[in-house]
C-alpha cells in the first residue's frame, strides 16, 4: 500500500474515531448499536438530538427511525434471515457510519457498517468448529501501475509445501479492495467449512486489489483498465504466488472469478486467456447491462465467443455466471446466457435470492468453488 493511500485510510479511520469520541463527550455513555435479538431482528440506534430526520439503510432498503426523549433515534428491523448485512445511517441527508460499531467495510474508504445475524446452526460462511486455513498478507510492487500494492492469500488447513495446489484468483467489486472477500465475504470461512465437508479440492485463494491507480477512461471497468489488471496479474501477482507457494503453474489448475466489477474483470481476462485459465466465473457483473452506458457485444471484446464457441468449450472446463434474482442486472445476464446457449457455448448459470449484495456473492463462491479442479 503506498503512503498516500495509507495516510488517507488512517485519516478516515481517525475521523470516525474523533466523531465517536465527540459523541461520548457531548451525549454521554455509548449506546448499543446494532443489537441483534434472539428472534433475528436488529435494533439500530444513534444519538442525534438536533436532527430532524434519521433513517437507516440496510441492504438497499431504507427504514425511518424514531427519536426518544434522550435524543436517541432507533428502529427495529426484521426478523431477518441469518446473514451478514451492510448498513449506514442518514442523518438529515448525510450518510453516517454507526459510531457505536467498530465493524465496517473499509475498501478504498470506510463505506458501510457491518452486522451479522448468526444462524443456528451456523451458516456456511460463519466460523465453525473445523480446521482453519491461514490468511497471509503480501506487499509487492506493481510494474503495471508503478505503485506498491497488497494482496491476501488463503492457504488451506495443513498446507504442505511439498504438495502442489491449484489456485483461485478471486476479485472484489467496485469501491472495495483486497480485504473485501476476507473481511466482508467470509471467503476463508467458506473454504474452511467446505473443506471440512469434503466438498472442495484444497486450493490456494489469491485476493488482489482490482482498482486502477492511473487515470484511464472507464477506470477499472474500461478496456485499458482491464488490460492493466491483466498485466499486473500475469507479470506481478502470479509470479509472486508461484515463488512463495507450492502451486501448479498451468491452466488446468488455475481459476479466476470475481463479483460485480471483479466479475467483469474475470470475464474479460479469463476468456481472453483460456491458455492460462480453465475455470472462469463472473458474479453479478454489470458488463452485460443493468447499469448506465453499457452496450454489451460479446464478439467485440471476445472474438469467437459466439461464432467459434466450440473452441472455447474445448479450452474451458467451466464457464460460470451468477446474479441476484432482485438485481437489476439479472434480466440482462439472462439474455446473454440465452445467447450463449443459442450459440452452443457451454455456460453454467445460477441465480440466488437477493439484490446486488454479499449474500448473493457468498452463495456464488460456495457453489463455484465446489465445481473447481475436478
Amino acid at each position: 500500500m503506498n503512503i498516500k493511500k495509507y495516510l488517507h485510510r488512517l485519516c478516515s479511520l481517525g475521523f470516525i474515531l474523533l466523531i465517536t469520541l465527540n459523541v461520548f463527550a457531548q451525549f454521554g455513555p455509548r449506546i448499543k448499536s446494532p443489537e441483534v435479538n434472539d428472534d433475528s431482528s436488529i435494533i439500530f440506534r444513534i444519538k442525534a438530538p438536533d436532527a430532524k430526520e434519521v433513517s437507516v439503510n440496510m441492504s438497499m432498503k431504507n427504514y425511518p427511525m424514531e427519536k426518544d426523549a434522550e435524543g436517541v433515534w432507533s428502529v427495529t428491523v426484521g426478523p431477518v434471515e441469518p446473514e451478514g448485512y451492510t448498513y449506514a445511517f442518514s442523518v438529515d441527508g448525510l450518510k453516517v457510519l454507526d459510531p457505536a460499531n467498530p465493524e465496517m467495510q473499509i475498501g478504498q474508504a470506510p463505506s458501510w457498517s457491518l452486522v451479522t445475524v448468526p444462524g443456528n446452526p451456523p451458516r456456511f460462511y460463519e466460523l465453525q468448529d473445523v480446521p482453519h486455513g491461514t490468511i497471509h498478507i503480501h506487499k509487492y510492487y506493481s510494474t503495471a501501475q508503478e505503485v506498491n500494492r497488497e494482496l491476501y492469500v488463503y492457504t488451506p488447513p495443513a498446507y504442505n509445501p511439498n504438495k502442489k495446489y491449484p489456485v483461485l484468483n478471486l476479485r472484489h467489486g467496485g469501491g472495495d479492495n483486497e480485504t473485501a472477500w476476507y473481511v466482508v465475504g467470509n471467503a476463508a470461512n467458506i473454504m474452511d467449512n467446505l473443506l471440512a465437508e469434503g466438498k472442495i479440492v484444497p486450493m490456494i485463494v489469491v485476493m488482489t486489489n482490482g482498482n486502477v491507480e492511473k487515470q484511464v477512461e472507464g477506470g477499472a471497468y474500461g478496456e485499458e483498465g482491464i488490460q492493466i489488471m491483466a498485466d499486473e496479474l500475469f507479470n506481478d501477482v502470479i509470479p509472486l504466488i508461484e515463488k512463495e507457494y507450492s502451486v501448479y503453474n498451468d491452466q488446468k489448475y488455475r481459476a479466476i472469478a470475481g463479483l460485480s466489477m471483479g466479475g467483469g474483470q474475470s470475464y474479460y481476462i479469463g476468456l481472453a486467456n483460456v491458455d492460462k485459465f480453465d475455470w472462469v466465473g463472473s458474479f453479478s457483473s454489470g458488463i452485460f447491462g443493468g447499469i448506465p452506458g453499457v452496450n454489451f457485444d460479446p464478439e467485440e471484446r471476445t472474438p469467437g465467443i459466439l461464432t467459434k464457441s466450440a473452441d472455447f468449450n474445448k479450452e474451458l472446463d467451466l464457464f460460470y455466471l451468477s446474479c441476484g434474482e432482485q438485481d437489476p442486472r439479472v434480466e440482462h445476464t439472462q439474455k446473454v446466457v440465452d445467447s450463449f446457449n443459442k450459440n452452443k457455448l457451454k455456460v453454467t448459470y445460477e441465480t440466488f435470492e437477493g439484490t446486488h449484495e454479499w449474500k448473493v456473492w457468498k452463495h456464488s463462491l460456495r457453489n463455484f468453488s465446489q465445481l473447481l479442479f475436478k
